[in-house]
């Protein structure tokens, strides 16, 4: 795929290179970590700290009783989707104790991929909600697990009240190819947008 014709804000790097920052969130337990982990080219920042008994009043494990770690500032990764695109990957923490980090974290993001676990859909509320807030654009990335339904894309929009334009695409975290797919896809997405921008009315 040609990104060479993706002109919207980003730095450029040595070689014409471009580079984008996006933000990779969702609410707790979705897979953040686990995307940036599995689809940076560099060995990723991470800053997970041991889930113990004194925060399970205040990180409620319902539907992911296996977890035993949690992001605790951010995740950073990145990725070179081709010779001319550099994506900065910059994954937020999910637990609503943390939230205060995001309005940081997003400062000069061109758009975000949104992690949903269909199990627990409001989990992903707020990380959906602060898009909206801040116009960052985003995708809807279905982190599907073993025991995931598998729902109509249609009833997913409806339940998560997304604009019909916003993509939604299933994937599993751990997968390198389709996580670079999902960027991809987000990609793609915000070429869309530019361009209808441009477009006379």
């Amino acid at each position: 795929m040609d990104f060479k014709g993706f002109d919207r804000p980003g730095s450029s790097t040595a070689g014409d290179t471009r580079s984008v920052k996006v933000m990779i969130a969702g609410g707790f337990g979705t897979g953040k970590t686990t995307m940036v982990r599995a689809v940076s080219d560099i060995k990723p920042l991470t800053t997970e700290e041991t889930l113990t008994q004194a925060s399970a009043d205040v990180d409620p494990l319902i539907g992911v009783a296996d977890k035993t770690q949690t992001t605790v500032s951010l995740d950073f990764g990145k990725i070179g989707l081709n010779e001319t695109l550099m994506l900065y990957l910059f994954g937020t923490p999910g637990q609503e104790r943390f939230w205060f980090l995001w309005n940081g974290l997003f400062k000069g993001a061109l758009g975000a991929v949104v992690l949903v676990d269909t199990r627990r859909l409001a989990s992903s509320f707020r990380a959906i909600e602060e898009m909206e807030r801040q116009k960052v654009p985003f995708v809807i990335a279905l982190n599907v697990f073993p025991d995931s339904r598998d729902y109509p894309v249609d009833e997913i929009r409806d339940a998560l009240d997304i604009a019909p334009h916003t993509p939604v695409v299933a994937f599993d975290a751990r997968d390198p190819t389709a996580g670079r797919d999902v960027l991809v896809t987000l990609i793609r997405h915000l070429k869309d947008r530019s361009a209808a921008a441009l477009e006379p009315r």
